[in-house]
């Protein structure tokens, strides 16, 4: 690794622990003012605020962990109820965000009722595809280790992560001033870099076990594997937490406008040609898929994100890619924990506070949220780790190659590509 490139993932990684020890200073700050100056401010109720939250995150690690077991044990069954539980509770939070009755809330409900259809209209568009995806999917968890207290060790981290920021929010929220909101928002920033970076530590580390696993045969210790991957590739993940959701983001919104724009209308063509341009050209530089062999092989992010992409395309997998729903039901298992953590929180201070309704409910679902995809990110580096491995070349006489041959055979047939 070239002494430049070292520089700078050295200078993503400090950047990283320093945010964390700014944030830290932060929420004690915010915490020893309130406790020291304004603790009998009776105007918030801490004992309200709280109690609902905490309890909520304490749920949706439980939820996380029970969903993650579940989805090991009956991959199929898990990957096809993603895509009906879902938007079931997502309408079932709409109906109580409508119900506090506030402008806001009805705001937000009407939001997530909208949402729902949306996740309904889309497993109906995909459903042909879960099959497939059914089928990866179980065989790149079985054929990987199962790594139960590693699991349990990263959703403790995010839930201890979690609740230290939410005292922070907390003490901001009951002073209310303009800064203070500009606080808020500082900690949600850091609250989601913070669990990309938890979600994506275990993805290199399972995706490391899992590769090593397909490709050789070896049997990788998550110990070492999560050593290795804090101890050498803490740079590269740090700077693979801001890229990847970013180039996702616009990645899945140039293939939705490509998909609704067609080629009936000039400007609109020109708008989707742009779009997938634009789109192609990020996923070289950005992917999760180059996860994997920052594990496998210490490469940097953007180095093997852009290897990765050319041995998909050079295996010819990449509208295979294209078509697995991996990454959708990982989304959508994030969008359930989440709406369970609403519900939960939301319910509880509608009876106890109702004015503190509709920012605890927002509150839990982001916490929810990133608690679940840190729980997924091992069935998904599962799942990275089968395409890179079939696209490097197996060492292993009974790796099972035949799931992506009759996918490519099926979109051929269909047209698909």
């Amino acid at each position: 690794m070239v002494t430049g490139e070292l520089y700078f993932l050295r200078s993503c990684r400090g950047l990283f622990y320093l945010h964390l020890l700014l944030i830290a200073v932060l929420v004690i700050f915010l915490v020893v003012r309130e406790l020291f100056f304004h603790w009998e401010d009776r105007r918030f109720h801490r004992q309200k605020w709280y109690p609902p939250l905490l309890s909520s995150i304490v749920c949706g690690g439980a939820s996380a962990f029970a969903w993650q077991s579940f989805t090991r044990r009956y991959p199929s069954t898990a990957m096809k109820a993603a895509f009906w539980l879902s938007p079931i509770l997502t309408v079932a939070v709409s109906f109580l965000l409508i119900s506090f009755g506030f402008p806001g809330s009805l705001a937000a409900g009407f939001l997530a009722l909208v949402f729902a259809v949306i996740q309904s209209l889309y497993g109906l568009w995909v459903n042909p595809r879960v099959d497939y995806s059914a089928r990866i999917f179980s065989y790149s968890i079985s054929s990987s280790p199962s790594t139960t207290s590693f699991v349990m060790l990263s959703i403790f981290t995010g839930i201890v992560y979690a609740s230290f920021l939410v005292a922070g929010i907390g003490e901001a929220t009951a002073m209310g001033s303009a800064i203070d909101f500009v606080f808020i928002l500082v900690i949600l920033l850091s609250l989601a870099w913070t669990m990309q970076v938890i979600k994506n530590i275990s993805h290199v580390t399972m995706g490391r076990i899992a590769f090593m696993k397909l490709m050789s045969g070896i049997n990788f210790k998550p110990p070492v594997a999560l050593r290795n991957a804090i101890r050498h590739s803490m740079g590269n993940i740090c700077i693979g937490s801001i890229l990847v959701p970013v180039f996702e983001t616009i990645r899945g919104l140039a293939r939705a406008v490509n998909l609704l724009g067609g080629d009936t209308d000039e400007f609109m063509f020109s708008c989707t040609h742009c779009c997938s341009s634009i789109a192609s050209s990020l996923v070289m530089y950005g992917n999760r898929w180059g996860f994997v062999l920052v594990g496998a092989s210490n490469m940097g992010f953007v180095q093997s994100s852009g290897t990765t992409w050319d041995l998909f395309r050079r295996a010819g997998i990449v509208p295979v890619i294209n078509y697995d729903l991996t990454s959708s039901f990982c989304f959508l298992s994030g969008v359930a924990v989440g709406a369970i953590c609403t519900i939960v929180a939301g319910s509880w201070t509608l009876v106890i506070h109702k004015s503190y309704a509709t920012e605890v409910s927002i509150y839990a679902f982001l916490i929810g949220y990133f608690i679940s995809r840190i729980a997924m990110a091992w069935p998904q580096a599962c799942v990275s780790a089968y395409y890179v491995t079939y696209a490097e070349g197996p060492q292993m006489d009974d790796f099972d190659s035949t799931i992506i041959q009759d996918c490519i055979h099926w979109i051929q047939r269909h047209n698909l590509v």
